[in-house]
Formats: C-alpha cells, sequence, structure tokens
C-alpha cells in the first residue's frame, strides 16, 4: 500500500545534522585538514557520522563494530579514530551501499584496522587479525571498483558479495537486512535495515540536500530511485503523526524519519509525472528545461552550480523517459 504524507515535517526537523556535499565534487579542492567528523547517536547502539562525503552509520556492541560506507579515503585516519571513541571492539563488518568514492573511499585504511570472524580447526569462532574486517557490498559494487581508472586500492574492494534480493546477517543481538534496489541511484545500491534499533541507512537512494544523482552510466534510473523510496516507505513505520518511529540516515544531509522520505518520493513523482506530459505533447528537451518542471521544489533541492545541478537532473529524467523508461 503506498503511503502519501499530509503533515508538517516536525519530528524529524528537529534532529539536524547537516551532511557533506555531494559524491562527483573534486577531492582536491577539499580541505581535508579542516574536517571535523560529528557523531550523532541515532538509537540504541546505532549512530550517525557526518564530515565530507557521505554519511557514515555505525552499529556497536560486545561483538565488534559494523560500518556502513567509509567516507572519502583521506578521511580515513579521522574516521577510525572517532570509531575508537565508540567502541573499543574490533571493526568486523564494514557494508558498502555503492561504489562512489565518498562512499568507499576508506574502505581498504578501515577493513585494514579490523578483523574478521573466520572459521578454523576448531570448534569455535576465531579472529583472523591478517584478513581484516569484512567489506559486504552487492556484485555490481565489486564490479564497478574492480574495473574503474584509475584503479581502487584492491585492499578496498568488497571480500563478501550477493546477488539475491538481499543479504542477511546476525551481530551484536541484532537482525540486519542488506537489502539490493536494482537501478536506482547505481545499479548495485543497498539499504541498510537496522531491524531492533528500526534504522534504515540508504546510501544515495535519500539525501535531504539535492535533486537525487541519477548515476545513469551506472545504471541508475529515476524509476529504481521511486521504486526504492517506496520500498523504504513500506519497511518505514511513524510514531505519532506521520512523525518520529523509524529513523531514516541518508547518504548526504540530516537524520530523517519517514514523513521525508515521503516528501522526497512525492517530489520526484511529481516531476517525472510533469516531464512526462511534456514529452506526449512533443516537447524538446531545451523546451522542457525551459519550462522549469522543478520550479517549486528548487529552494529546497536545486542548483545551479556544482556536480549535480537542476539542470542536470531534468535532463536525466528527460532523457529516460524519452527512451520509453517510465
Amino acid at each position: 500500500m503506498t503511503k502519501y504524507h499530509r503533515f508538517p515535517l516536525a519530528g524529524a526537523a528537529a534532529l539536524v545534522l547537516l551532511g557533506a556535499a555531494g559524491p562527483g565534487e573534486a577531492q582536491q579542492n577539499r580541505n581535508f585538514d579542516a574536517v571535523e567528523i560529528k557523531v550523532l547517536p541515532v538509537r540504541g547502539n546505532v549512530y550517525m557520522l557526518v564530515g565530507a562525503g557521505g554519511n557514515v552509520t555505525v552499529q556497536v556492541g560486545d561483538e565488534g563494530i559494523l560500518v556502513v560506507d567509509t567516507m572519502f579515503a583521506e578521511l580515513s585516519d579521522k574516521l577510525l579514530a572517532t570509531l575508537r571513541t565508540l567502541s573499543g571492539q574490533p571493526i568486523r563488518y564494514v557494508i558498502n551501499t555503492h561504489a562512489h568514492p565518498d562512499h568507499i573511499g576508506g574502505n581498504a585504511s578501515i577493513a585494514k584496522a579490523g578483523s574478521t570472524i573466520a572459521g578454523g580447526n576448531v570448534n569455535m569462532a576465531i579472529s583472523d587479525p591478517k584478513v581484516g574486517a569484512a567489506v559486504v557490498a552487492h556484485e555490481a559494487v565489486l564490479e564497478s571498483m574492480s574495473t574503474r581508472e584509475p584503479a581502487l586500492p584492491f585492499e578496498g574492494w568488497p571480500t563478501s558479495t550477493y546477488n539475491t534480493p538481499y543479504k542477511d546477517l546476525f551481530f551484536n543481538g541484532e537482525a540486519i537486512q542488506i537489502i539490493h534496489e536494482p537501478g536506482a541511484h547505481t545499479k548495485g545500491d543497498s539499504i541498510v535495515f537496522f531491524r531492533r534499533s528500526d534504522v534504515i541507512s540508504t546510501g544515495d537512494i535519500f539525501v535531504t540536500t539535492r535533486y537525487p544523482f541519477i548515476d545513469a552510466k551506472n545504471g541508475g534510473t529515476v524509476k529504481g530511485i521511486i521504486d526504492a523510496l517506496n520500498h523504504i516507505i513500506d519497511l518505514a513505520i511513524p510514531e505519532d503523526k506521520q512523525e518520529g518511529g523509524t529513523y531514516i540516515v541518508p547518504g548526504h544531509g540530516r537524520l530523517c524519519d519517514e514523513s521525508e522520505v515521503v516528501e522526497y518520493r512525492d517530489m520526484l513523482t511529481i516531476v517525472r509525472s510533469d516531464i512526462q506530459e511534456m514529452i506526449k505533447e512533443g516537447k524538446s528537451l531545451e523546451q522542457v528545461l525551459k519550462a522549469r518542471p522543478t520550479f517549486g521544489f528548487d529552494a529546497r533541492y536545486g542548483a545551479d552550480s556544482g556536480f549535480w545541478t537542476t539542470k542536470q537532473f531534468v535532463e536525466a529524467v528527460y532523457r529516460e523517459l524519452k527512451q520509453g523508461r517510465k
């Protein structure tokens, strides 16, 4: 059943912690020395870390540390130091939501600093410090990382991949689902659902800072993003008047609840529908851009500069719809 939001955002807006800008910004233009990684407790033993690049979700407990995404490579030491303030236990798992550098840059360093839980010729699990933490992702992430030019460090590649609709973990006393969202932001997107904590880490399928980056070259589609947002909405349960309840950690931006995901989904659905109608009327891309189909949302999500502008977003939606993918 599709959910629609009719109430103003209040609860999630009070939980404000601004995230970093988008994945396409040139790393050489960043002063990583000035970046401070901030920690926001989300619920229970789950935390949200914000610095530069994608947001990081962390779960800690007696069994160790689980990290969702690892920011830029240049922030690895700062990220590791921040993790150590949360727990002295070993880093056991790194989960990647997709393959963009601002989300997987620290893989090699963070994984190397951890240790995996390995089986051996004994009747108990052993920690293997030589192997490092397991890096988990959809197989499309491994494909992207292993074929990229320039090559990414082999040590940061996923060591545990899946090609099914989802992968399950049970860690620190909590069931965790890693769910593939095909053809969304990229072809290898995963969301991570911490079921006991009732927290969903979305990667760049959902952000609060801009229109969604549709990475068409890597299999991304607006249809897939809307489908993934609808799935997140189906998983999330609000507490009262569509506020509170399940917490959502976006790829970039502030901590949210379901209501803001609904607003983002509705925005995308409206913009896609408007562009589709213009295509049916025979309008060219130039005419669609001139009509400004995103006008009502530009104050919140629009951008005239940076790696992903409003114009690029409209162009991506137009080209996808023009090719007949609805």
